[in-house]
């Protein structure tokens, strides 16, 4: 997350915020992270993202519950979407939106480093 701070803006909206704590509070997790931490991680996201007011619909994606993305990228003006999820990967581009896995976003950073 820190390369995302440094290099760039982090949008981020209330449904997007309860399904990154939904995520991280799952059972399986539990053995990984305890609550504390994750109520730490999300205080500290919150503090340092900028907050959307999200009010487009979109229905664009094949798993309907990732629409909350595209629709905090489209009104937060967002370059870029960085995600492993192949339901959006495939949406590449989506209304000028870069959507790109992480492995390839940071290396974006490392190549404008080596012309430095």
């Amino acid at each position: 997350m820190s390369i995302a701070f440094t290099k760039g803006t982090i949008l981020l909206s209330y449904s997007v915020l309860v399904e990154i704590y939904e995520v991280l509070t799952r059972k399986q997790f539990r053995r990984y992270v305890v609550e504390e931490d994750v109520r730490a991680f999300l205080a500290a996201l919150t503090r340092q993202s900028h907050w959307v007011d999200v009010v487009t619909r979109i229905t664009a994606c094949r798993d309907p519950s990732d629409d909350k993305l595209l629709e905090l990228a489209v009104d937060g003006h967002a370059s870029h979407i960085v995600t492993g999820d192949s339901d959006l990967l495939v949406l590449h581009p989506f209304r000028g939106i870069q959507i790109v896995p992480p492995h390839a976003f940071l290396r974006m950073f490392d190549t404008a480093n080596e012309s430095d």
